[in-house]
């Protein structure tokens, strides 16, 4: 059964920094890219970041020049830095495979962690 647990999430005010983790277990770490997702009050969730295998990286332009991805493929975890954190950044923020060709790729999604932006 593979499993995802997000961490890291809080309340901050606006123009500061969190740092997201997301523990993987089973075999679906090793095998793809990861990604962090985002779903907003009364939005879709979202693709945020992306790092492959090979530590390649996507970023949507939203968060381009403030969020970093980052993987430890001997941890099995994939991080998110979080700067210069907007209210717009207000989210649950998910971890999950990424730039995989359909749904049916991704695993169970884990509980989320909440991220606030406000002063």
């Amino acid at each position: 059964q593979v499993q995802l647990a997000e961490s890291g999430g809080g309340l901050v005010q606006p123009g500061g920094s969190l740092r997201l983790s997301c523990a993987a277990s089973g075999s679906i770490f090793s095998a793809n890219a990861m990604g962090w997702y985002r779903r907003a009050p009364g939005k879709e969730r979202e693709l945020v970041a992306a790092v492959t295998r090979v530590d390649s990286t996507y970023y949507a332009d939203s968060v381009k020049g403030r969020f970093t991805v980052s993987r430890d493929n001997a941890k099995n975890t994939v991080y998110l830095q979080m700067n210069r954190l907007k209210p717009e950044d207000t989210a649950v923020y998910y971890c999950n495979v990424a730039l995989v060709p359909s749904p049916e790729y991704f695993a169970s999604w884990g509980q989320g962690t909440q991220v606030t932006v406000s002063s």
